[in-house]
This record gives C-alpha cells, sequence and structure tokens, in this order.
C-alpha cells in the first residue's frame, strides 16, 4: 500500500490530506477568517496562521486516516505558485517531517494539482474521470488558463490571461459594489435574482486563446463612477442586476475562448478546476454547450475545487509511482506556470 501525506499552504488555507493507494481518505481544511476585514488575504496574516494551523491539521488528518507516521511512504507539499511566506510555512514543515521521520519529499505545482483534482477518489463514492487527452479550463482567483493534458505529469498551456485572473475579476468588482471578500461567491449568489441582460460591460478582444480582465475591471469601475454621480444609491437599488451582468459577462469571456479551444484541437473531454469552476453560471454554461456540441464534461466537487490537499496529494501519488522526488534544498516559488 502506498501511503502519501498532502501538505497545501500556497494561500489562506492550511490543508493536509492522506492518500492510500489513490484514493484520499482524509482532507481537513482549515480556513481563515481573519482577512474578512481587509476585503483580501493579507500575506503576513496568512502565515502566521499557518504556522498556527498545520500541525493541528496533519495530526487531525492522520488520525482521521487511521493510520501512523511509519505507515506514510512520502509527503507531497506545495511548492508554488502562491504566496510566498505560506508556501514557507508548509515547505519548511514538511522538510522537517521528512527529515524526523525519514520519509521522501516530493513537490508539487499548485496549478497542476487543481487539474489533476479531477482524478480524486474517494472511499464508497462511485469516480467518473477524463481520459486522455482532454482540455481544461483552469479558473481561480490568480489564474484563468487552458491547458491540453496528455498524461498525469504531461501538460501544456496553450492559452493564460495577460494580466487579471477571472477569480480576481469577480472579487475586485465585488468590492468597489461593497461586498465583502471573498466576493466571487456572494456576486453569485446574487446574481440568481438579478437580470443578466440588463448591463452590458466591455469584453476584452484579445487574439487567440489568452485571456483579459483588467478592461473589464476598468470599465465596470467606471460605469459605477458615473452611475453614481446621478443617483448615490444606485448600487443598492440594483445590485442583484449587477452582479448577474458581471458574471455573465466573466462567464462569456471565459467561454468564448473554451469553445474556441476545443474546436481547435478537436478535444471533447472538457475538465474545469480551481475555485471559479463553483461558479453556478459557469457550470451551466459549460454544461450548455456539452449538449450543443458533445463535450463530456468534468467538474470536481466543491471541496476539491478549492485549494486542498487532496488535490496535493493525488499529485504526489502520480510522481510517487515516477519516482519524482526532491531534496531538502528545495525551496517555494511564487509565481511559476505549468
Amino acid at each position: 500500500m502506498t501511503v502519501i501525506l498532502g501538505i497545501e499552504s500556497s494561500c489562506d488555507d492550511t490543508s493536509a490530506a492522506i492518500l492510500k493507494d489513490g484514493i484520499v481518505y482524509t482532507n481537513v481544511i482549515a480556513s481563515q477568517q481573519v482577512h474578512e476585514a481587509y476585503g483580501g488575504v493579507v500575506p503576513e496574516l496568512a502565515s502566521r496562521a499557518h504556522q498556527q494551523n498545520i500541525i493541528p491539521v496533519v495530526s487531525e488528518a492522520i488520525k482521521k486516516a487511521n493510520i501512523e507516521i511509519k505507515d506514510i511512504d512520502a509527503i507531497a507539499f506545495t511548492r508554488g505558485p502562491g504566496l510566498l511566506g505560506s508556501l514557507l510555512v508548509g515547505t519548511s514543515f514538511a522538510k522537517g517531517f521528512s527529515i524526523a521521520n525519514n520519509i521522501p519529499l516530493i513537490e508539487v505545482n499548485h496549478l497542476q494539482a487543481h487539474i489533476l483534482a479531477n482524478f480524486i477518489k474517494e472511499p464508497g463514492v462511485e469516480s467518473h474521470h477524463p481520459k486522455f487527452p482532454f482540455l481544461t479550463l483552469l479558473v481561480s482567483g490568480g489564474n484563468s488558463q487552458l491547458i491540453i493534458v496528455r498524461d498525469y505529469l504531461d501538460m501544456e498551456m496553450i492559452g493564460q490571461t495577460i494580466d487579471d485572473a477571472a477569480g480576481e475579476a469577480f472579487d475586485k468588482c465585488a468590492k468597489v459594489m461593497g461586498l465583502t471578500y471573498p466576493g466571487g461567491p456572494i456576486v453569485d449568489r446574487l446574481a440568481q435574482e438579478g437580470n443578466a441582460e440588463r448591463f452590458t460591460f466591455n469584453k476584452p478582444q484579445i487574439k487567440g486563446l489568452n485571456y483579459s480582465f483588467s478592461g473589464l475591471k476598468t470599465s465596470f469601475l467606471y460605469f459605477l463612477r458615473d452611475e453614481l454621480k446621478t443617483n448615490p444609491h444606485f448600487i443598492q437599488e440594483n445590485l442583484n442586476d449587477l452582479c448577474a451582468s458581471l458574471q455573465k459577462t466573466i462567464v462569456d469571456v471565459l467561454m468564448a475562448k473554451l469553445k474556441k479551444a476545443a474546436k481547435e484541437t478537436g478535444i471533447k473531454q472538457i475538465a474545469v478546476a480551481g475555485g471559479v469552476s463553483a461558479n453556478s453560471a459557469l457550470q451551466k454554461a459549460i454544461h450548455e454547450e456539452a449538449a450543443r456540441s458533445n463535450w463530456e464534461v468534468f467538474i470536481p466537487r466543491l471541496g476539491f475545487s478549492l485549494d486542498n490537499a487532496g488535490m496535493v496529494a493525488v499529485t504526489g501519488y502520480y510522481k510517487y509511482l515516477a519516482g519524482e522526488f526532491v531534496g531538502l534544498n528545495t525551496t517555494p516559488y511564487a509565481r511559476t506556470t505549468l
């Protein structure tokens, strides 16, 4: 039996998971509420919270999996990208745990882990996974990418955002409207009561398969600025319609490039990954297009779409099988691609 301990600490969630022979048995997550008061993640506060949370989270994951430390074959940890201070906590803990227990280390790319979340298996749960090659739309607070996945460890990025990510656009526009952090889920909830055709915002015209969301944010900001000059209560009086129209614009941008990529590659196995994959309008749009274009769609459940150690453990499992280990001199990185 192969047992992997996964550790995730790239942003503001501290998570640990135990995987046995490809099946995730525990996936423990400690979230940080301290950032809500600041309207976004504060890196220094995040790293301090990780220091407080990581030992209890790892202990709980091991206990719930009904194993002992001596049963662990490897430690898979998120090396990056992410907040450097947060990554340092997870990396340092993994190294210390490795030295103390003579367990090898496996470094994991956070983006690759989000994609491989589509291969997570749970005990007693029927699994449905994409076949190679498949096309992935990776959408989160920090990334918007289109990736061809040819094997577990063979991926090619064919499109990415040239500025802001879709999740960032959701959160920053939500902040402008006075909504709390994280704004994306709140926009999604309010949008369900609004008219998505009420307002129109600029959609970037970027060639190829790359994305851009900075122009949309600027368009949204200037639109509100002009409306508030004549009606100070404009946002409160039109909040649901604003959220619905904003959400539709972002989803339209994401879908346009996804459809273009699917057509150009001829791939009909479509996976979605990252926190924004939980957005109800995006899921609806993808399933509607799947019915039209004969796609087969794969979206991890919410617990594995957001940052979690289960996806790190499953990535570590495939790297373990490939013999891809790292030494104690491995350092985290804040930015990278696949």
